[in-house]
C-alpha cells in the first residue's frame, strides 16, 4: 500500500488493474472509548457544486440508486471505528467530477479528540492501495478526509485533510446545499422541560411532509396514483416523527433499508408435513430442461423488480445504471434456424441501450462452447454488448469456463462473462439479511428467491463436483503411484480453487462480512503456472492447501485437506503479546477459548517451529503443558480442527465438498469468531 501525505493525489488505475470499484475507509481511534463521527460523501459537479440534494449522502441516506455509492457502516476496532464506504466508478455519472468524503461531529466534540485518523482506499478484491493519515486535527468539527476526481479515463486520490469549526453545516453550504441553520434549536413551544430539544408531534409532521417533498420527484408523465403510493411509502417508512439525530442535515430522511431476520417466525402449521407456500414452486421440476427454464425466469424476474439485485449482478459486467427489463425465450435469426437463448436482459440509460445473452445451465450441466460461441456471434451481428453464462460452475482468472473464439476483424466487441449460482444466491443473502433492500416486497422476494436456490430440486448450488480428474488423482496419491507431472492433477487444483472461492462466498454471506482467498504470489503472477506449482506440490505431499481471510477480522484461516489421510485441517496463527508472562499468557488464551470445541487443537510456536501441543480438553486443566520445557517463551499459537474430509468427489453428505464446507464453518463459527469478538472489544488474545 502507497502512503501519501496531505496534498498528495494518486492516480488509482496506477495501483490497480481492478480499481473500476474501490472500498474508502475512515478510520479513529479514542483513548475513552467514547470518541465517534459521522461519515458523508458529496458528489459534485465541474463548479464543485452538488447537482442536486440527492447528491449528499449521509447516515439516513445511505446508498445511491445507481449503486455508484453506499454506505457500509461501522466496523468496530480495538479502540475505536472504521467506517466504509463502497463507491461504483463505473456507475458514477459522467457529469460528476470529484467525489468528496468527509466527517463531522455533534455535542461539542471536536476532531482534535480523536486519534489516529486515517483514510485508506481498496480495491475491488480488498487490496489495500493507498493510505493517508491526519496529524494535525484540532478544534474542527467536520473534516474533509479526501476525494476522488476524474483525469480524463482515470480516477485519482487526492489527500485533502481540510477541517471546518463550524462543522457540517459550513462544509455542506460550500458545496451547494441548503442548511436549516434553526433545525438544532427548536422553537421554545417544542421545547420538553428541563430545556430539552424533543420535537412535538406537530413539528415532527411537519418535518416528515418536508420530508416527502424531497424524497418522492415524479418521474415524467407519471400516474397521480403512483406519486401518492411513493408518499405513503416514504411516510410509513419514517413514522410519525422525525428522529432528533437528524441534526438539521437535509435531506432529513429517507426510507429505512429493509432487511429480513434470520430466524422464521413462529410456524402456525400443525406438525412439520405442512409445507409453506412459496412464490417459485419447485418440488414438480423433474427434468434438466424443466429446472434451467425457470431457474431462468425467476432470477430474471426478481432481477427486473429489486433494482439492487439487478444492479448488483451487473455492474461488474458493464452494465450502466438504469431502467432494467428482461426476457426469456427470445427468437433470435441464425442461419436457417433461428436460436433461443435462455434470457435477455436490457437496461435503459439516457436514451441508450445495453443488452446481455444469458445461457444457463443447472444441476451440474457443464456449458457448452458452440451453444456459448453461437450467442457470441448474434450478439456482435446484433450489436449486443454482452453474453452471459450462469451454472453451478465457478469462474477463476486465467481459467475460461468456456473456450470461445473472438473473432478480431469484428469493430464491434462484445464481452463474455460468467456467473454462479453461488454467487446469485451470496448477492441476495447480503441484501435482505444485512445491507437491506428499498422496501419489504423487495426483501420478501429476495427470501422466496433464496428459498428456491437452496431447494434440492433447483438444480442451483453452486460448484457440485470435484471433476473426472478427482477418483484417479486421489487414488494415485493413496496408491503413492501418481507421477510428478500428471496433467489431471493440475484439474483438481482448479477445482479446490473453485471449492474455496464458494466456500468465501457461503461464508461471507452468512456473516455479510467479505471473506476472500489470500494469495501469496504476486497480483502479476501465471494463474496456470500457479496452478502447475500447486499440481506438482499436490503430488509430491498429497496435501491440497489454500487460505482465506473474512473482512473485519485480522486472522487467516488456512485450510488443509491431506488426500492420504483423509482429514481436513483447519487452522489458525495468532501471535503472543508481547511483555507478558508465558504461563498467564497461556491461561488467557485458554480462557478466550472457553467456547471452542474441546477437540481443538493448541500447539505453542517457539521461534518460528512447533512447540507442546495438546487439545483443549486436556489442557483446560492444565495450562502450562501448552509451554516448552525449556523455558522458552511462545512467540504465538496455533489453533486447529481436524475432521474426516468425505470420499465422494461430489456435494453429497459424506462428499469432499461438503467435508470441507463444514470443516470451515464449524472452525469459524467455533474458533476464530470467539477470536473477532475479543478484538473487537478491544482485548488481547495471547
Amino acid at each position: 500500500m502507497q502512503e501519501i501525505s496531505k496534498g498528495a493525489n494518486v492516480s488509482l488505475t496506477a495501483l490497480s488493474e481492478d480499481a473500476g470499484a474501490v472500498v474508502v475507509s475512515l478510520g479513529w481511534t479514542s483513548a475513552t472509548g467514547a470518541g465517534d463521527a459521522d461519515v458523508s460523501v458529496l458528489l459534485l459537479d465541474e463548479n464543485g457544486k452538488i447537482r442536486s440534494e440527492n447528491d449528499f449522502y449521509f447516515y439516513n441516506n445511505p446508498a445511491a440508486a445507481d449503486g455508484s455509492v453506499q454506505l457500509l457502516g461501522k466496523t468496530p476496532t480495538s479502540n475505536g471505528d472504521e467506517d466504509r464506504i463502497s463507491v461504483d466508478l463505473t456507475a458514477v455519472p459522467q457529469d460528476v467530477t470529484r467525489i468528496v468524503v468527509a466527517a463531522s461531529q455533534y455535542g461539542g466534540a471536536r476532531f482534535g479528540d480523536l486519534d489516529d485518523l486515517r483514510m485508506t482506499v481498496a480495491d475491488r478484491s480488498g487490496e489495500p492501495l493507498v493510505g493517508y493519515s491526519i496529524e494535525d486535527a484540532g478544534v474542527e468539527t467536520a473534516f474533509i478526509f479526501g476525494e476522488l476526481y476524474r483525469r480524463g479515463e482515470d480516477w485519482k486520490f487526492r489527500a485533502v485533510g481540510q477541517g471546518y469549526e463550524t462543522g457540517l453545516a459550513g462544509l455542506a453550504t460550500d458545496f451547494g446545499i441548503d442548511v436549516d441553520e434553526d433545525a438544532d434549536e427548536p422553537p421554545a413551544s417544542a421545547a420538553a422541560p428541563g430545556g430539552s430539544a424533543e420535537p412535538t408531534p406537530a413539528t415532527a409532521t411537519a418535518d416528515v411532509v418536508a420530508a416527502v417533498a424531497v424524497a418522492v420527484v415524479p418521474e415524467e408523465g407519471a400516474a397521480p396514483v403512483a406519486v401518492a403510493v411513493a408518499a405513503a411509502e416514504v411516510v410509513e417508512a419514517v413514522g410519525t416523527a422525525v428522529p432528533a439525530q437528524t441534526r438539521g442535515r437535509s435531506p432529513r430522511t429517507t426510507k429505512k433499508k429493509v432487511t429480513l431476520p434470520k430466524v422464521a417466525k413462529k410456524s402456525l402449521a400443525e406438525n412439520d408435513s405442512w409445507r409453506t407456500a412459496r412464490l417459485f414452486p419447485v418440488p414438480s421440476l423433474k427434468s434438466d430442461k424443466e429446472r434451467e427454464v425457470r431457474a431462468t425466469s425467476v432470477l430474471l424476474s426478481v432481477m427486473a423488480q429489486v433494482p439492487e439485485l439487478g444492479r448488483r449482478l451487473t455492474a461488474g459486467f458493464g452494465a450502466p445504471a438504469g431502467r432494467m427489463q428482461t426476457f426469456t425465450e427470445v427468437p433470435l435469426p441464425h442461419g436457417d434456424t433461428p436460436k433461443r437463448p435462455d434470457g435477455v436482459i436490457r437496461v435503459e440509460r439516457a436514451g441508450k441501450l445495453w443488452t446481455a445473452l444469458v445461457e444457463t445451465k443447472t444441476h451440474g450441466n457443464p456449458l457448452k462452447d458452440e451453444q456459448v460461441q453461437q450467442y457470441m456471434d448474434i450478439a456482435a451481428r446484433r450489436g449486443y454488448e454482452a453474453v452471459i453464462t450462469l451454472s453451478n460452475d465457478v469462474a477463476l482468472d486465467g481459467s475460461p469456463v468456456v473456450d470461445v473464439k473472438i473473432d478480431g476483424r469484428r469493430k464491434h466487441k462484445v464481452s463474455l462473462w460468467h456467473l454462479s449460482w453461488a454467487e446469485v444466491a451470496h448477492q441476495a443473502q447480503m441484501l435482505i439479511r444485512h445491507e437491506g433492500v428499498g422496501n419489504a416486497a423487495h426483501a420478501w422476494l429476495l427470501q422466496e428467491l433464496l428459498e428456491y436456490l437452496q431447494h434440492e430440486n433447483s438444480g442451483c448450488h453452486g460448484f457440485q463436483n470435484m471433476g473426472p480428474a478427482w477418483v484417479p488423482v486421489r487414488k494415485g496419491i493413496e496408491d503413492e503411484t501418481i507421477s510428478p507431472d500428471d496433467v489431471r492433477a493440475v484439474d483438481v487444483v482448479e477445482s479446490w480453487e473453485r471449492l474455496i472461492r464458494q466456500v468465501c462466498l457461503r461464508l461471507g454471506g452468512e456473516l455479510g462480512q467479505k471473506a476472500l482467498p489470500v494469495q501469496r504470489t504476486r497480483r502479476d503472477s501465471d494463474p496456470r503456472a500457479r496452478r502447475v506449482a500447486a499440481a506438482s506440490a499436490l503430488c509430491a505431499d498429497g496435501r491440497l492447501t489454500a487460505e482465506l481471510r473474512v473482512d473485519g477480522t485480522s486472522s487467516v484461516i488456512a485450510v488443509t485437506a491431506d488426500l492420504r489421510t483423509g482429514k481436513v485441517r483447519t487452522s489458525v496463527d495468532i501471535p503472543a503479546p508481547e511483555g507478558s508472562y508465558p504461563l498467564a499468557t497461556a491461561k488467557r488464551l485458554l480462557r478466550v477459548l472457553a467456547e471452542a470445541p474441546a477437540d481443538l487443537h493448541v500447539q505453542s510456536l517457539v521461534e518460528g517451529e512447533n512447540g507442546p501441543r495438546g487439545t483443549l480438553e486436556r489442557l483446560r486443566p492444565e495450562p502450562g503443558d501448552l509451554l516448552p520445557k525449556d523455558g522458552s517463551a511462545p512467540t504465538g499459537f496455533r489453533l486447529s480442527l481436524i475432521k474426516g474430509m468425505g470420499n465422494t468427489r461430489g456435494n453429497a453428505e459424506s462428499g469432499f465438498i461438503r467435508g470441507v464446507d463444514d470443516a470451515v464453518d464449524r472452525f469459524y463459527q467455533g474458533v476464530v469468531a470467539h477470536l473477532a469478538a475479543v478484538e473487537a472489544r478491544g482485548g488481547r488474545r495471547g
